[in-house]
């Protein structure tokens, strides 16, 4: 049986997901997906900043380096979107309630559109950032060594992502298992909704020391990530409160949800009902009677 208070685990009666949800993982990838072709190929034609107090400051040279310059390609790192030009590299990064989109620059900008990248053929990328905590960046050296980025783990839809991997890095690391996962450090874009569910869906108490779970263990949480985030991506994201996709459209993920934010109510699997604690201050949401 897993004791909370051992690991400084708050005991919940009731709560709601909190305020403030970041777009995570499969939001930015389905945000790179649809800006992607109608970005890339084009050429930059002015910058429009009119706000550079985001959670970096916006590179006060910005607008004199991006024009004339061709988007080649625009990828996803973690949650970070790279947009490689001719000479550099834009890092974008939604915060807690950006989003971005491709619209005609002539469309009137609001009051939380901060920023414009400006394309020759009268379209434009807007970053819309109601709260301020994106970040438009630039780099000429390579963006994959860039302090933000460098010391990422792996992305988990890659192919060197696996529960071996999972084990060796738990060893001797006694904080509980979500937030293990949770570590950029040890694999991306695994958020708070998303881990919830993967370790429901692997039977695996959020609470446990990482260290507790055996390879066979990790393997399925490693299953567990992949499917959960691949499901969330096909069903175009969580869309809980502040995040929409690109295109206005919802996601859809939300419906989905076996664990998360369903405090009191029948498991799906076993009808037991679902439990709510707090780990280092995260809404943890789990089945007590499936999850060991």
């Amino acid at each position: 049986m897993i004791n909370p208070a051992e690991f400084g685990i708050q005991v919940a009666k009731y709560s709601k997901p909190s305020r403030g949800l970041m777009p995570e993982l499969p939001e930015v990838e389905i945000t790179c997906r649809i800006i992607a072709p109608d970005m890339e190929g084009k050429t930059v034609q002015h910058v429009v900043v009119r706000n550079p107090d985001l959670r970096w400051p916006v590179p006060a040279d910005l607008a004199k380096i991006l024009p004339g310059q061709i988007i080649q390609t625009v990828r996803r790192r973690g949650k970070y979107l790279l947009v490689h030009c001719s000479d550099g590299t834009i890092l974008l990064h939604l915060g807690m309630s950006g989003h971005l989109r491709v619209l005609s620059a002539a469309t009137p900008p609001g009051k939380h559109d901060h920023v414009d990248i400006i394309f020759t053929d009268g379209h434009c990328l807007r970053l819309n950032d109601p709260r301020r905590f994106g970040a438009v960046l630039w780099t000429d050296n390579d963006p994959f060594q860039h302090p933000l980025i460098a010391k990422l783990g792996p992305e988990p839809l890659d192919n060197n992502f696996s529960g071996a991997y999972l084990f060796k890095r738990s060893r001797s690391r006694r904080i509980a298992v979500k937030l293990f996962i949770m570590d950029s450090h040890t694999v991306v874009g695994v958020g708070n909704i998303y881990a919830n569910e993967a370790l429901f869906l692997a039977g695996i108490h959020p609470a446990r020391p990482a260290e507790s779970l055996s390879e066979n263990q990790y393997e399925k949480v490693a299953i567990a990530i992949r499917e959960v985030l691949i499901a969330a991506i096909a069903a175009g994201g969580s869309s809980l409160r502040d995040f929409t996709v690109s295109d206005d459209k919802p996601g859809y993920f939300k419906q989905y949800l076996k664990v998360y934010g369903r405090t009191g109510e029948a498991c799906s699997a076993c009808g037991e009902i679902l439990q709510h604690i707090r780990i280092s201050g995260r809404a943890t949401y789990f089945c007590l009677n499936c999850q060991k």
